[in-house]
């Protein structure tokens, strides 16, 4: 009874959208062989996205394959035009077999091979060479990342830390003291080695609240950059789409 019910919901939704585009082809609204097409294309992948809030179902499931292999298909040629054909092919292999007045550059073909070793990751003979390549970015990117984060994270975190409480402003003097407030009491929280008793278990305290609202913060930034999707997503549909608003 259910799949017949959604039957019956796809197919109303399909008959509408079609006579709404075919209403606005006819009448000019929009341009069939111009900008029409893409938008009644966006309309209805985005419509096909938006069904998966009334369940999972297979017009969400070919929508989500075509993004995947989109993205995919786009992230190739990006690879080539980019990275690929810049660095690898005009730097190594042309000038092997054409004269461009410039050598070959042969230190290209150490990361060419890490990243035809990576490939060889769908062998099951050859896999094993595909941990060399992971291996080397992953050292890489620690090496990148750990200096930076501890810049950022640690060490940008302590700076305000040790300012000075007066700044000359009041409301800068309490900023800085609850800088200073919240980094103590949150390390405090997270000092295991005493029991969170008396003026310990009163400082943590504070800092489950510096922490709560740490993450209340977060959680509101995520929610609002999702919403900021969702109106724009909103808008294409009633000002490009069926242009109720100019």
């Amino acid at each position: 009874m259910n799949k017949n019910r959604d039957v019956y919901i796809l197919f109303f939704i399909l008959i509408v959208f079609f006579l709404i585009n075919i209403v606005y082809l006819s009448t000019g609204r929009l341009d069939f062989w111009g900008n029409g097409l893409g938008i009644i294309t966006g309309v209805a992948l985005t419509l096909a996205i938006y069904s998966f809030l009334y369940k999972d179902n297979p017009v969400f499931k070919i929508a989500e394959n075509l993004f995947v292999g989109v993205a995919m298909g786009y992230w190739i040629i990006i690879t080539w035009f980019n990275i690929l054909k810049p660095d690898v092919f005009e730097t190594l292999i042309v000038p092997l077999f054409k004269d461009t007045g410039k050598a070959p550059q042969y230190a290209v073909i150490i990361p060419t091979l890490l990243g035809i070793f990576m490939l060889l990751r769908f062998s099951t003979k050859l896999s094993w060479l595909s941990r060399w390549s992971f291996a080397f970015v992953v050292g890489l990117g620690a090496g990148i990342t750990i200096p930076n984060f501890i810049h950022a994270f640690i060490l940008k975190q302590l700076e305000p830390t040790f300012a000075s409480l007066y700044t000359g402003s009041i409301f800068g003097g309490i900023n800085t003291l609850l800088i200073l407030l919240g980094v103590v009491s949150v390390l405090i929280y997270f000092f295991f080695s005493l029991e969170h008793k008396g003026i310990i278990g009163g400082v943590s305290v504070i800092g489950v609240w510096f922490l709560m609202i740490a993450f209340g913060a977060s959680f509101g930034y995520t929610v609002m950059a999702r919403m900021s999707l969702l109106i724009g997503r909103i808008q294409f549909l009633i000002r490009d789409w069926l242009g109720v608003i100019q």
